[in-house]
């Protein structure tokens, strides 16, 4: 696993954003599934996933990991569980556009709890880039929310608040391994899904979703941004996971029928573009 961890940051955190932006499509997938039974699977091999991954990093260390994350680890995975729920609920009862679009808000407290809490700077071209990305935010989101799905649109502001703490605690503690806080998260929105669901047995097919879900779109995205978080400022990872707001609904409108408004697509090509800045900055500094 050490070939993951020498993977520059930034790209890490793009390629868990590309993971995570399957995660309304698997979701609109099941077939009889209620939404806390969705939870319980998903976040169940999402657990089973981040262990292995343990296990296979640390072999007879594992339990040790767990130790070393210390009170942080364990916080930071209690609040990313929060997330957790909120994400699946919010895609089982709003569109994957709105969710994704208002899971793009992170960027913005991303940016303020970097400023305010490990003193980053924002510079002139993360502040356009920023700007930008809130203005294709605001074109989606403003023209797509309707007060039918009002409670699934608030539940998706979840995401983005607990994602941005949970880097803001890697950040403050680069040399500490929070993958094991994945784990807790995953622990504790399984247990949640547990006891709120009627029954935990679902269809063979569903089950396979659960699996494609908590392995592959949760597992390895949760574990690529951990990891590249802990060398990539607040700021830019923010900006990086705004890919996710993209490609969420694109493959919700190929696979699922589920077809952005023009304003949603005018936002998320400025939201394109602010990340391509953001690219075009990281490249710049790489060349000096």
């Amino acid at each position: 696993m050490n070939i993951i961890r020498n993977i520059p940051g930034p790209l890490l955190i793009f390629l868990g954003a590309l993971s995570l932006s399957f995660g309304g499509l698997i979701v609109k997938s099941f077939e009889g599934a209620t939404l806390w039974q969705i939870l319980f699977w998903r976040s169940l091999f999402f657990s089973l996933t981040v262990l292995a991954f343990l296990i296979i990093s640390y072999k007879k260390e594992t339990l040790n990991s767990f130790y070393d994350s210390g009170l942080a680890g364990f916080v930071g995975g209690i609040i990313l569980s929060i997330g957790f729920c909120g994400y699946v609920f919010a895609m089982y009862n709003t569109t994957v556009a709105n969710t994704n679009f208002i899971i793009s808000l992170q960027i913005l407290f991303l940016a303020i709890f970097g400023f305010i809490f490990l003193k980053e700077k924002i510079n002139k071209i993360t502040f356009v880039s920023i700007i930008l990305a809130m203005t294709g935010v605001l074109l989606m989101v403003g023209n797509s929310l309707t007060p039918g799905e009002f409670s699934g649109n608030l539940a998706a502001f979840s995401m983005p608040i607990t994602f941005a703490i949970l880097i803001m605690i890697i950040r403050k503690y680069p040399t500490v391994d929070m993958v094991p806080a994945q784990f807790f998260a995953g622990i504790s929105s399984c247990l949640i899904g547990f006891l709120l669901s009627s029954k935990i047995m679902i269809s063979p097919h569903d089950i396979f979703l659960g699996f494609l879900a908590g392995f592959f779109q949760v597992g390895f995205g949760f574990i690529f941004i951990t990891i590249g978080a802990r060398t990539t400022p607040s700021v830019m990872v923010g900006i990086i996971m705004l890919s996710e707001s993209i490609l969420g609904p694109i493959w919700a409108f190929l696979f699922v029928s589920e077809r952005p408004s023009v304003f949603g697509l005018i936002g998320g090509a400025i939201i394109l573009f602010a990340v391509l800045l953001q690219f075009y900055q990281l490249n710049k500094k790489e060349r000096l």
